[in-house]
């Protein structure tokens, strides 16, 4: 998502402050899977999204812009149409991503190629479609969502633990390169967030939280905050923050003694 100075606090209040748009509608994905190619997901999601999307597109500041984010000739022409229409951005927000559980576990490389094409190269795609644009302007903010599963490896997450994890990786990096232009870069890090793809999920979720309370999170990290990660439940980030710096022999046995729970 991108928005212009001019309408960036009511594209901001529809979107996250309220988080009316795609997740409390039921069979949407949410935010996280608008722009993955319709032949590879529910079709059935992706009409009913596309619904909403149109819906919404007659309020005079929102617009939709569907686009395949695997496609990088396709990221950049819709980039194109959305500065043409909103003459001027001042944030990007990148959300693409995909997820099945029951692949992971059975480390399908299908799967896992898709899940790097979509989550990983998709908002690379994305970037590299705006990079001149904020670097010629020097100043603006391009925000990242990766994921708590990012963090260190976790089980059956073969290929979408990876992916994020490759995705805050590529945050750190761009940050120095697009600092030298003026312009900020952040990562958001949601832990469990209930949609329709964390309820394909076979295991008890820990503090599992509204895509209402993560929008205000989202919301407040991207307009009142300068840090660089947007982090979310603050119970379980900060644990598994606390478990990323142990040795490997101590992570892996916690991590081994808590999933066999």
């Amino acid at each position: 998502m991108c928005f212009s100075q001019k309408s960036f606090d009511v594209l901001i209040f529809i979107l996250f402050k309220k988080a009316k748009i795609f997740d409390k509608y039921s069979r949407i994905g949410g935010l996280l899977t608008f722009g993955i190619p319709p032949f590879k997901l529910d079709k059935d999601v992706v009409e009913k999204r596309k619904e909403i999307l149109d819906k919404i597109s007659n309020d005079q500041n929102i617009y939709s812009f569907p686009l395949d984010v695997t496609d990088e000739k396709n990221c950049r022409m819709t980039f194109e149409k959305i500065k043409e229409k909103l003459n001027g951005l001042d944030i990007c927000f990148f959300c693409s991503g995909t997820y099945d559980p029951k692949k992971e576990q059975e480390m399908d490389l299908e799967q896992n190629k898709f899940v790097m094409d979509v989550n990983y190269f998709g908002t690379l795609n994305c970037v590299k479609a705006v990079e001149k644009y904020f670097k010629d302007k020097r100043n603006g903010h391009i925000s990242i969502v990766s994921s708590i599963a990012g963090y260190r490896g976790l089980p059956n997450s073969s290929g979408y633990g990876p992916s994020k994890a490759a995705l805050t990786n590529f945050a750190e990096s761009v940050y120095f390169d697009f600092k030298k232009y003026g312009v900020r870069v952040s990562v958001t890090s949601p832990g469990f967030i209930k949609t329709p793809l964390t309820d394909k999920n076979e295991f008890p979720m820990p503090f599992l939280r509204s895509p209402e309370f993560a929008a205000d999170k989202v919301y407040n990290g991207l307009v009142k905050s300068r840090g660089f990660e947007i982090h979310f439940p603050k119970q379980l980030t900060m644990t598994l923050k606390f478990l990323r710096i142990l040795p490997y022999r101590i992570y892996l046995f916690l991590v081994d003694k808590l999933v066999k729970r």
